[in-house]
């Protein structure tokens, strides 16, 4: 009797890791849906600036104002960024904790640099008289830019945010779903600028 009654336990537990392991599953795919929509935007966002590129007013163009050497640098912040995060996501398969917290650091670290090195660029830009009202070449690069450099930022802050839910919980179920959508969007955010890297700076430049 006692051992059926086990079973049943046992069974009872199996049966509710599977549905969380199908709702974290389910979550997974619909931030994969999310990332569709953002995909449009971004794709909005190219188109407006592909129309908008050649729109110079009388201002500068691409060649005179990017710094190709400043942006590679960029740039390589953003893929190690993608690099670590691999790393952290390895050690939460591994359940090593500190594994992943050290890794999201380092990942964080990467991507503070990249939006800092963001932030001084349009700083300079704006100091230069080169605004977003300047031309519509520049409302496209800003508005591409930018709205990257916002996704990015919100990266980071649900990034904090995991690092201190793993540090206080551990590894949850609820965790490795959370890191799993985070990965996605980072990635996604790596992604998206390779496209701006080649399209608005590697063409601009040339």
């Amino acid at each position: 009797m006692s051992s059926q009654v086990m079973h049943g336990a046992h069974g009872h537990d199996h049966g509710h890791d599977d549905h969380h392991h199908d709702s974290g599953q389910m979550t997974v795919l619909g931030f994969w849906l999310y990332l569709m929509t953002d995909c449009i935007l971004f794709a909005s966002l190219f188109a407006t600036y592909a129309v908008l590129s050649g729109s110079f007013a009388g201002g500068p163009s691409g060649h005179d104002i990017f710094e190709l050497k400043f942006v590679a640098v960029e740039t390589l912040f953003l893929l190690l960024s993608s690099i670590t995060f691999g790393f952290a996501m390895l050690k939460m398969f591994a359940g090593n904790k500190a594994g992943v917290l050290g890794w999201l650091a380092v990942t964080f670290l990467f991507g503070a640099g990249f939006i800092a090195m963001e932030i001084y660029e349009f700083h300079h830009l704006i100091g230069e008289g080169f605004g977003p009202n300047r031309s519509g070449f520049l409302s496209g690069f800003f508005a591409l830019v930018g709205t990257h450099g916002l996704h990015v930022t919100a990266g980071l802050i649900w990034m904090a945010i995991m690092m201190y839910q793993i540090n206080k919980h551990g590894i949850t179920p609820t965790a490795k779903t959370r890191m799993s959508c985070l990965s996605l969007f980072w990635h996604f955010l790596d992604v998206v600028w390779i496209c701006v890297f080649t399209v608005v700076y590697l063409l601009g430049v040339l």
